[in-house]
This record gives structure tokens, sequence and C-alpha cells, in this order.
């Protein structure tokens, strides 16, 4: 009787060691053999002095400013919902955690503690593009910068899309989620509904998910999802970039503007330089200014086929591919006239 106790006693003893050393409470395993390294909820508390120092809020959780032990400065996303949140934390570990190109922000550990779900990232100086194109605040971007980060935040993307053992739609590129570092050197963040696609899997992603305004139509028809809407995305984005204005905005109770259809209008008509953000007070380089515009606009065609691959659109704003004028596209026709 008394050897039976004990073991029972034993494994008790077993069960409650394992089950604090675990990290993950959903029934599939995060897999950390990626390189990254797994922090304890203290580390990061010690590291973000209690999360005292918020660098920013967003949907899925706020973000942190942080000193690792060896005095490297980090960011600190803290997860708000874990039955929210869980997806967006596997997505990032399974996604962030195996890809390393400079245009793609860098996650170096995860803490997956009893429910805390914590991502730790390399610290951007800088903050992110949408900060510095819409808030009144923030450094302003002279041209040069803007077609820099551009082309830097494009090249991130062909890697995603086409160097990786597996295709990754990051099917959320906005300006929020391009970061700047030290340098302005742009990196794409926030991975929390990438997608990853087998090189030979016919499996299609139909679910919506993204930012109203940047999403591409297939996404709104319920067609299959494909590289391409993030090529989409990115054409938004560099309308963005050009005009330092929201592509949609408010002027009056019930009644907003788009911007990319007066893009298109003007595009077509060969006269660019009324895009440009006025802050520039016109100066930029007038054939940047009309690649880039160009570009923009084949980005977000209706028809997927009809847009480039990313590869193209780095080549296109390297200046080493030639860009044709495109099309007004076919959704934004029959608004032609209604910007007014």
């Amino acid at each position: 009787m008394a050897v039976v106790l004990a073991v029972i006693l034993i494994g008790l003893v077993l069960l409650r060691v394992m089950g604090k050393q675990k990290f993950c409470t959903a029934d599939t395993p995060v897999n950390s053999n990626s390189g990254l390294t797994i922090f304890s909820d203290t580390q990061i508390k010690r590291a973000t002095r209690n999360f005292s120092e918020k660098l920013g809020e967003g949907g899925f959780g706020c973000v942190f400013k942080g000193t690792l032990q060896g005095s490297s400065v980090v960011a600190v996303k803290k997860l708000k919902d874990i039955r929210q949140g869980e997806k967006q934390f596997r997505a990032e570990v399974q996604t962030t955690g195996i890809i390393q190109h400079i245009n793609l922000v860098r996650l170096y550990g995860f803490c997956g503690e009893g429910s805390k779900r914590l991502l730790i990232y390399e610290y951007m100086e800088n903050g992110s593009l949408s900060s510095h194109l819409f808030s009144r605040t923030s450094v302003k971007l002279i041209w040069e910068l803007r077609y820099r980060i551009a082309l830097g935040t494009a090249r991130g993307l062909p890697y995603l899309h086409e160097e990786c053992k597996d295709c990754i739609i990051h099917c959320d590129m906005k300006p929020d989620n391009v970061l700047l570092d030290a340098h302005f050197c742009p990196k794409i963040a926030d991975f929390g509904m990438a997608k990853l696609l087998g090189r030979d899997s016919s499996k299609a992603l139909t679910t919506m998910r993204g930012t109203i305004g940047y999403l591409a139509p297939e996404w709104i028809s319920g067609l299959p999802i494909t590289p391409k809407s993030d090529v989409y995305s990115y054409g938004m984005t560099l309308l963005e970039i050009i005009s330092g204005r929201r592509n949609a905005e408010k002027i009056k109770e019930g009644r907003f503007t788009y911007f990319p259809i007066f893009a298109a209008v003007k595009v077509a008509e060969g006269d660019v330089m009324c895009l440009l953000d006025s802050w520039l007070d016109g100066y930029a380089d007038v054939e940047q200014l009309s690649r880039a515009c160009k570009i923009a606009c084949w980005c977000i065609q209706d028809d997927e086929d009809h847009r480039p691959m990313m590869g193209q659109v780095v080549r296109m704003l390297e200046g080493v591919m030639d860009v044709e004028v495109p099309p007004v596209p076919r959704s934004l026709q029959n608004f032609v006239g209604m910007e007014d």
C-alpha cells in the first residue's frame, strides 16, 4: 500500500513539474526549432520594467519598449486575449521565426508561458511609416527617402512570395505595418494574418483577412487568394507614400473622397505632379514619380493577372524594366467624375 501511495505521489509531482514547463496551451505546439529564444514571463517583465513604456497599440495588443540583458533594445508585443491572439501568435512565430531579410522585421523570440503570449522583436527607432506620412508631429519624409522606402518594402515581398521554402502571403500590407529603423530602412512587420502556402499545394486561401482599403477585390468576391493580393495592397501603400494622404478620407458627414480614383485618372492623362504630397512643394525626381505612380496603378488592377509580380515591381522601381501607362481599373471607372 505504501509503495502504491509513493508511486502516486511521484506521479503527481512529475505532472506538476511538466505542467510548469509547458509554454503553449493549444493542442499543436509552437515550433521553436528556428533559433528563436524562448523567454520567461519574468525575463520580459524585467526587460520592459513591468511594461512601463508603451510604443503603440493595435487590434491584437500593445507594444512596449524593453532592454534585454546585454543592453539590446527590443520591442515586445503583448497580445491582449489568448483566444483572439493565439492564431496571430502562432502565425508570427511560424513565419517571422523562419525568415531573415533586411526588409523584414526580425523576431528574436517569444514567451508562451501559461496564458501569456509575448513576441520579442528588434526595436525600430523611427516607428511606423504611417506615422511619418500622416502625423503632423512626426518627421516628414523627403522624396528620395520615400522612394528608397518604397523600393525596400517592395524587396521584402518577393522574398516572402518566391524565395522562402513555403510561399508566405502577408495579407495585411499597409503603412502601419512598415517599420523604419534608425537609418529609415523599411522593414515589413506584423505577420499575424500571414498565410503559408506549400509550393506544390492546391489548397486555396479564401477566409477574409486584412484591412479595409488595402484589400484586393478577390477578397470580396471570394476568389482564391494568391501573392497578387499582397501586390494590390502594396499598390495602395505606394499611392499613400506618394501622396502623403490616406486613400480614403472623410470630407463631410457621410461622404468620403477616394484618392485612387483621382490617381488612376491622372496617371492615364500623364499628369502626375498633382499626386505628389503638397508638403514636398514639388521637390521630387519627376521620372521616379511618374514611374512610381504607374507602378502603383498597375498593382491595383482588378484582375490579378494584370498585376505584376513583386519581383517585377522591384525591377521597375530600380529602373531596369520599362513601365507602360496602365488602364484605369474597371472597378474605379464607374466612379470617375464623382471625386469633385
